[in-house]
């Protein structure tokens, strides 16, 4: 016979699901152009064009900017991750397990939304020349000189993420290390690396690619990358007694997609480090 679990036990673990995802789940959710309430398969994203200005002659119309429009695609894709917590190894562990197993599936979820963000950020062609360096501070000022070229917004929504080394080379130029430059500017970066520099809010996140002896570290603007969720985080929890657990289910549906590829500037370090 299966057993019911109390509504609030349900609603007091699904609230702690999406707190744990909006709080620690993904370093890059906030950092991009957000859709979510996704009906459907697929989102789209708007992209305008430049619009110009002309002159006038007296009595004659009014020029027009004919500024360009143009759609961009985002398929969703459905996600899952699900454990089981046994009944009496809730009796025998001293830590809160629902918690545990709350945080892991949020977590795992929020992983699965930066993978799907740098995967489409893997995808510019607007790449730095590799070298035979690592992150330095030419590299820095190229990638920062290319954003500006393509008149990427400087307004605040500049950001860049690198590798664990890569920030440890950082901390090597002077302007980068120094205190002012410290601070939790977002609410989701609390708890981590980041300082703000050259109006770029700086990263650490530990799933760039690596291939070949270099990893692919990005700044890019806000507006440039799209993320799209058609499910928010939802939770099901289902007594199973075969299992003698409860079978706790955290699903997704969400994709990315390249929105403005000059907005997106590809860094390539020398990077000897053990693939993760």
């Amino acid at each position: 016979m299966s057993i019911t679990i109390e509504n609030s036990f349900v609603q007091q673990y699904v609230s702690e699901v999406h707190a744990a995802y909006q709080q620690r789940g993904s370093k890059l959710r906030n950092c991009v152009r957000l859709q979510t309430g996704v009906v459907g398969g697929t989102a789209v994203f708007q992209k305008n064009g430049k619009g110009s200005a002309g002159r006038k002659t007296r009595h004659g119309n009014v020029p027009l900017m004919n500024v360009e429009h143009a759609s961009v695609p985002c398929l969703l894709e459905d996600w899952y991750g699900a454990d089981y917590v046994d009944k009496l190894d809730e009796l025998k562990f001293k830590q809160d397990e629902r918690a545990v197993v709350a945080n892991a599936g949020a977590w795992a979820l929020g992983r699965k939304i930066d993978e799907l963000v740098l995967a489409r950020m893997a995808v510019s062609d607007n790449t730095l020349a590799l070298a035979d360096s690592g992150l330095t501070k030419a590299k820095i000022l190229e990638a920062f000189g290319r954003l500006n070229t393509a008149d990427v917004p400087d307004d605040g929504s500049r950001f860049a993420a690198v590798g664990a080394r890569q920030w440890n080379e950082l901390l090597d130029i002077s302007e980068f290390k120094s205190a002012d430059y410290a601070g939790d500017r977002y609410p989701w970066l609390k708890g981590t690396e980041s300082r703000v520099w050259l109006g770029i809010t700086w990263l650490f996140h530990s799933g760039l690619p690596l291939s070949g002896g270099a990893r692919t570290c990005f700044v890019w603007h806000k507006s440039a990358v799209g993320l799209a969720e058609g499910q928010d985080i939802k939770c099901f929890i289902d007594w199973v007694p075969e299992k003698a657990a409860h079978l706790v289910d955290h699903m997704l549906s969400a994709g990315a997609c390249l929105i403005d590829t000059s907005g997106v500037v590809a860094v390539p370090c020398k990077d000897d480090s053990p693939a993760s």
